[in-house]
């Protein structure tokens, strides 16, 4: 066990390299709803619905890949499945079964409603939108229930309030939005005005620090859970930053992770890491 890491066991490793149904090729996203169908995305452009036993329920393609693939997706408040189509400009908003509900943006640009190179999308109680991008322009739009632009924030760069690819956004019980601000190794909370309310976290693998993190989530206990893509692992912060400890080291065994993207938590709190390198899904039970 490296210096700072917490115990726990993988109990659960599912998933293959390859692009035939059920298998993954470097996938990039992955989201679990309130039924625990797990949703992911790889590198072929195609999202897969499994059980969390790892058991194929149903798949479906984006309308294009050529120019890339989608890298985010979460659930929004409705239960629909929100889709990062990032070089595509865009958000997809699918229904658990594939259907396309809705398309919010689609032009490339800096102005409100363009995007660049879109990360995440998440909704808040209320039905409103917030969808990262990084690229030229690095900033979070907020947009109303029906896809109306309110407002936006951010900005290219290392300080406060600025971002370095904004690559995942989560939302607490406050209504604040927790970014991981991947290439500034660190997590920044805006409420939903875009006023910045805290940012923390240095560049290091020591514990309390942070290497690109992708991908953040909150437990039914408030602590908030981060996949470090350049770290090979995961870390479970409270609110205020305090580490409580480091899961995971470099590797192809179990426990062990490749530059992992992604997490999320299912109904009874088990937290299920993205091993994207390894083509796999790896669950942890503390």
């Amino acid at each position: 066990m490296e210096p700072g890491a917490a115990a726990g066991d993988f109990g659960l490793v599912w998933g293959r390299h390859g692009q035939s149904d059920g298998r993954m090729q470097k996938p990039r996203a992955m989201a679990i709803d309130s039924h625990d169908r797990v949703f992911i995305v790889d590198m072929t452009a195609r999202i897969q619905v499994f059980t969390t036993d790892g058991e194929l329920i149903r798949l479906w393609q984006t309308p294009a890949s050529e120019f890339g693939k989608p890298s985010g997706l979460s659930v929004g408040r409705d239960g629909n499945l929100l889709v990062a189509d990032t070089h595509y400009a865009r958000v997809l908003v699918y229904s658990p079964e594939g259907e396309l509900l809705e398309t919010i943006g689609g032009v490339p640009g800096s102005g409100p409603g363009e995007f660049g190179f879109v990360t995440d999308a998440v909704q808040d109680a209320q039905g409103n939108f917030y969808v990262s991008e990084y690229g030229d322009y690095d900033r979070i739009q907020k947009f109303s229930p029906d896809g109306q632009f309110i407002t936006q924030w951010g900005g290219h760069g290392p300080g406060p309030g600025q971002f370095r690819r904004p690559q995942n956004l989560a939302i607490d019980s406050e209504g604040h939005i927790w970014v991981a601000d991947a290439c500034n190794h660190r997590i920044q909370v805006f409420d939903d005005q875009g006023q910045l309310l805290k940012v923390w976290g240095t560049e290091g693998s020591q514990p309390g620090q942070m290497r690109y993190p992708y991908d953040l989530a909150f437990d039914d206990q408030g602590r908030l859970w981060v996949v470090e893509f350049g770290n090979h692992r995961v870390q479970v912060f409270s609110p205020e930053g305090q580490s409580l400890g480091c899961y995971g080291t470099h590797g192809r065994g179990r426990g062990q992770f490749h530059n992992p993207w992604a997490l999320d938590l299912d109904s009874a709190g088990n937290v299920y890491v993205l091993d994207t390198y390894n083509h796999r899904v790896q669950r942890l039970d503390e």
